[in-house]
């Protein structure tokens, strides 16, 4: 298994113990959700993000390993010459434009009102995702590696 495919899958792991986290302080329910969703979720989707990079890496066949993953395929490096753009990655330029990786990879702030509600000091001004979101987030990164990583492996 090459390093970037070692590292997302990395990321996948500690994504899945921040989620496990997450639905146990919610269990306990000490801290109201709407603040635990701020504290774990953009966790938990930077993990799933290097992740992504870091899968991209591995499918592109880059061999330049940096301290950070691309975010996405416009970050990959470029194909050498001659070279066509692998399959996989032509998938996934699809499902960031127009499929359920547009949710993962688009940018939000966790900003909080200046007024909070009553007994919580830290609300958010949009939706953050949920649990039920993250976990569905890894499910599909997971079938996506676990499926082009069995057709490199043929190569």
């Amino acid at each position: 298994m090459s390093s970037a495919r070692a590292q997302a899958n990395h990321g996948l792991y500690l994504a899945k113990i921040q989620l496990a986290g997450w639905r146990r302080a919610l269990a306990a329910q000490e801290i109201p959700a709407v603040t635990l969703a701020q504290a774990f979720q953009p966790a938990a989707r930077e993990r799933l993000l290097a992740a992504y990079g870091w899968f991209l890496l591995a499918v592109s066949g880059s061999e330049q390993l940096t301290d950070r993953p691309p975010r996405s395929c416009a970050g990959l490096p470029g194909i050498a010459a001659g070279k066509a753009v692998p399959g996989e990655i032509r998938e996934f330029q699809q499902l960031e434009s127009a499929g359920w990786l547009v949710e993962l990879l688009s940018e939000r702030d966790v900003a909080v009102r200046n007024a909070p509600l009553q007994g919580n000091l830290a609300v958010p001004s949009q939706e953050l995702a949920s649990c039920e979101q993250v976990q569905q987030w890894i499910d599909k990164l997971e079938a996506l590696f676990d499926r082009m990583s069995d057709s490199l492996d043929e190569y």
